[in-house]
């Protein structure tokens, strides 16, 4: 067993970074000033299992965004910190929140705004375009780009660590 599979099996949440991590880091303006981000199904659908096993997610970005807003509402996320361009605050009342310690929790992130909190927790994880400092902190990083599937990869590595992924599988097979 490797080193980010041993801490893979601790974790009970996992905290996503937004641009870059669930979005591929692209805010679209639309003809009214309005923004998009693209989303990724198999991320959601990740997410959705992982809540489904039991365990909790969260996102802390540092911007603000009504649609990220919205989408942590439509996947029933545990948490959602915006508008943190400096992550700990919100990383420290998470743990407090929920009773967890540094090695219960993972991170997936993509830059250096993420580094403070990357380096905290049990798993950190970086999406496989990440900047080189961030990979370079990462237990595992991804093979799929931020908003190409990466959260997913990171979900299904951690279910695999704690051997839950089979019967999740299984599940969609009866």
């Amino acid at each position: 067993m490797t080193e980010a599979e041993e801490r893979a099996q601790k974790i009970r949440m996992i905290i996503f970074d937004v641009d870059g991590v669930l979005t591929d880091g692209g805010i679209y303006v639309g003809n009214s000033g309005e923004l998009f981000k693209p989303f990724n199904c198999r991320d959601g659908l990740g997410i959705t299992l992982w809540q489904r096993a039991g365990f909790k997610t969260a996102v802390i970005t540092g911007r603000h965004s009504a649609m990220v807003a919205s989408r942590v509402a439509e996947l029933h996320m545990t948490a959602l910190w915006q508008n943190c361009p400096d992550k700990r605050d919100a990383y420290a009342e998470l743990k407090t929140r929920y009773g967890l310690a540094d090695e219960e929790i993972a991170y997936v992130g993509d830059d250096l705004i993420d580094l403070p909190v990357l380096i905290q927790v049990g798993f950190a994880a970086a999406v496989g375009d990440a900047v080189a400092e961030v990979r370079a902190q990462a237990h595992f990083t991804t093979q799929h780009t931020g908003g190409h599937g990466a959260a997913r990869e990171v979900i299904e590595f951690i279910l695999k660590a704690q051997g839950r992924w089979d019967a999740i599988v299984a599940g969609f097979l009866q």
